[in-house]
């Protein structure tokens, strides 16, 4: 039922999660392998952050109630409902990329140390986050009948299984479970400033910031093409390289593909930690004013997404 091959290595991230939690859980270990487990489990659940992005844009299963249980499955495993992922993401970040409706602009982290801007990126735009999806489900979820039931389903399930851990045994559950999600949200929200920082939001190539590096992209599906994925969301992942190589290098300043992840996070964020534009020169970063309201009334065409047969599709 997958409606691509490639999605094997998606079910096989997400079955990795699951055994290094249950492995975490039955035996118990201490010590220094104890942090080991959870920082590898932390990795694990920000790479089923990765899987929980894609499959907002484009579902894994021809029929509907796989796609709805997959879900379940995602959110269980990333830690947060994905519905509530998905107008924010869309409607906000792709539709008005680091203008003032925008809530997770780069330009609201403003410290000279750029190593702060990383740190702080985090806690500087998720209140915004969280305003602008309470407001989307009072103003527009009525209307959206099908996203809001499958919310109310991946809800009940990660919530349900947190608290019951945590009632079970906390410690276990705090190490396991809370941390590793935290580490996950943590992650997937702050990379956006490493994609977006010091591009140009009104070139139609040079807005996102590409990591091209083969080992990069096998672990995280292909995510390090950005720049394809802002231009066609919906575009499944294993097709990110080919439509980056055809439609996006061609037209793409050199600096906006980076080879290394980790080179360029630390030439960026700690030596020299200069924050530049993506041409070399000192990024001067100003205030654009507060957000600007993303939540458009009679948005039908994002609320037909919403219900359309595949629930994660917009």
């Amino acid at each position: 039922m997958l409606r691509y091959r490639a999605d094997r290595r998606t079910l096989g991230i997400l079955t990795s999660y699951g055994v290094l939690f249950i492995g975490g859980w039955m035996l118990s270990p201490s010590g220094p392998l104890l942090w080991a487990w959870v920082a590898v489990l932390s990795g694990n659940a920000w790479l089923c952050a990765v899987v929980a992005h894609n499959t907002v844009h484009c579902p894994v299963f021809t029929r509907r109630w796989a796609n709805r249980a997959f879900q379940v499955w995602v959110s269980l495993s990333y830690g947060f409902p994905i519905s509530e992922y998905i107008p924010g993401h869309n409607l906000s970040h792709h539709r008005y990329t680091q203008a003032r409706e925008d809530v997770m602009r780069t330009s609201k982290v403003r410290f000279r140390w750029n190593l702060l801007n990383f740190l702080c990126f985090f806690p500087a735009v998720t209140p915004a986050i969280l305003r602008g999806n309470a407001r989307f489900r009072k103003l527009r979820g009525e209307k959206a009948a099908a996203w809001r039931r499958q919310l109310l389903l991946e809800a009940t399930a990660v919530w349900g299984v947190k608290v019951a851990l945590l009632l079970v045994d906390w410690r276990k559950a705090l190490l396991l479970l809370v941390i590793p999600h935290l580490v996950a949200n943590y992650g997937i929200v702050t990379i956006n400033l490493l994609w977006h920082d010091g591009c140009d939001a009104e070139h139609p190539f040079n807005h996102s910031r590409n990591f091209v590096g083969p080992l990069l992209n096998f672990l995280t599906v292909n995510n390090g093409y950005h720049g394809i994925h802002h231009l066609e969301p919906g575009l499944h992942w294993s097709l990110l390289p080919a439509a980056h190589a055809e439609r996006v290098r061609p037209g793409l300043h050199p600096a906006l593909e980076e080879r290394s992840l980790p080179a360029y996070f630390f030439r960026t964020f700690i030596y020299p930690g200069k924050r530049l534009r993506y041409d070399g020169a000192p990024l001067v970063v100003t205030d654009p004013g507060p957000d600007r309201d993303w939540v458009l009334p009679g948005d039908a065409g994002f609320i037909a997404g919403l219900e359309s047969a595949a629930p994660a599709r917009v």
